[in-house]
């Protein structure tokens, strides 16, 4: 499956609106004290947001298909961009009253999200630039 994203800058600072498979639009921007706005997180950001919404949405979709009633469930995830390795704490809230076996199964969902195969994989970066031709 391929996925894109466009980032255009909004205007003459920091501030980007990107734009993710054609369907949907975020916004990013820095922080005050790099001289961005703060309307919106950060790039870097997004990448524990990324990581937590998946695990999050596969256990969720998980106990769905199931048909367990699970609740309400959540993940935190804190990324730690200056550690070596880079590091990713990451907590499954789960609610109570699940059995070991459910339990089990959801930790593994959890584990084998799409998010974190991508971060734990092998990454390829192809670099393209397309700079227009200066009219003569």
């Amino acid at each position: 499956m391929t996925m894109s994203a466009t980032a255009r800058r909004l205007g003459d600072g920091l501030r980007h609106e990107v734009d993710v498979n054609g369907r949907h639009t975020i916004v990013t921007d820095e922080p005050l004290s790099l001289g961005g706005t703060d309307t919106g997180p950060a790039p870097h950001e997004l990448l524990p947001a990324a990581l937590a919404s998946c695990v999050s949405t596969m256990v969720s979709l998980y106990a769905q298909r199931k048909g367990w009633d699970v609740g309400e469930i959540s993940a935190d995830v804190v990324y730690d961009a200056d550690s070596d390795p880079r590091r990713f704490d990451v907590t499954l809230h789960l609610p109570a009253g699940l059995s070991a076996d459910q339990v089990t199964r959801l930790r593994r969902v959890a584990a084998s999200c799409p998010v974190r195969r991508a971060l734990e994989s092998d990454v390829v970066f192809e670099e393209h630039l397309d700079i227009p031709a200066l009219a003569a």
